[in-house]
């Protein structure tokens, strides 16, 4: 394994780490993809004190590593990067792209709290009271290719991430892309006609098929949309069972009942479903 340190962070590249092919051999298939990822486990004490509080970043960076089409290679990581770490970072290779986000990360982490702990920690010593635990950040991203088939790609986030307070907050978001394109995949590119009502109606079905109830009361009296409405999302995958609609904490639900996923076959959207759709669910369960 191949150990690269960038200013003081350990970034370790695994070595012939395959996360995804689209197609069956990449050097015969033009949207054949090979990916590598970079991670990052780094801990960082306010002042440099090791008793002070500290922020503990933790990165596993998936990129495309080799493609037929080098273009194709430098479109996916520009997406990767900016989808996992902010626009700012999308035209930076990817090694230096984790590098400056890591940076940041840390600069920013001392510069905001510095001050203010040293302001706390001489009123704590006046009064004989200990800072409060807050201080100590924590961030977690994790990326994935989760699904590379045809010509459809799907990168996969998880964020989570502690600043204070009663708990922390984490996601997970999904990246689909046509590889023909390199354009996002939207819900309107999934279906035809007006989609929105039917695709609302089929959700709240199958919400309460998986909660084993049959009114939208009963549902909503165990917490559903009491945060926010239920609504088709982009923030989907498609796999060989139908597509599935991740809703993140606090959007439909509070935060004790978690993430809700909910998965609609595709046999329940054939009358919706765009020849896209069709294109990819084929390429799917090729």
């Amino acid at each position: 394994m191949k150990r690269h340190i960038v200013n003081t962070f350990a970034i370790l590249l695994a070595t012939s780490f395959l996360l995804g092919a689209c197609g069956k051999s990449k050097g015969k298939e033009a949207n054949a993809v090979e990916a590598d990822s970079i991670q990052v486990n780094e801990t960082v004490h306010l002042f440099g004190d090791s008793t002070k509080p500290a922020c503990n970043l933790i990165v596993n960076f998936a990129y495309a590593s080799e493609t037929a089409d080098v273009r194709l290679k430098d479109s996916l990581n520009s997406y990767f990067l900016a989808f996992c770490f902010g626009d700012k970072y999308s035209t930076e290779p990817v090694e230096e792209g984790v590098q400056k986000y890591a940076h940041h990360y840390v600069s920013n982490y001392r510069k905001d709290l510095e001050p203010m702990y040293q302001k706390d920690l001489k009123e704590a010593q006046t009064n004989g009271m200990e800072v409060g635990s807050w201080y100590s950040y924590y961030q977690n991203i994790q990326s994935r290719i989760q699904l590379c088939a045809g010509t459809l790609l799907t990168y996969r986030k998880y964020y989570e991430e502690y600043t204070g307070g009663a708990h922390g907050i984490y996601m997970t978001t999904y990246l689909n892309l046509d590889l023909r394109t390199l354009v996002p995949i939207r819900l309107t590119d999934l279906f035809v006609g007006d989609y929105e009502e039917p695709l609302t109606d089929l959700l709240w079905n199958q919400l309460m098929a998986d909660n084993q109830v049959t009114t939208h009361a009963e549902l909503e009296e165990l917490g559903y949309t009491s945060t926010g409405d239920l609504q088709p999302t982009e923030n989907f995958y498609l796999d060989k069972q139908g597509i599935t609609f991740v809703y993140n904490v606090y959007e439909i639900a509070p935060y004790a009942m978690g993430a809700i996923q909910i998965t609609l076959p595709y046999a329940s959207l054939s009358h919706l479903e765009s020849e896209e759709l069709i294109r990819w669910r084929t390429e799917i369960n090729a």
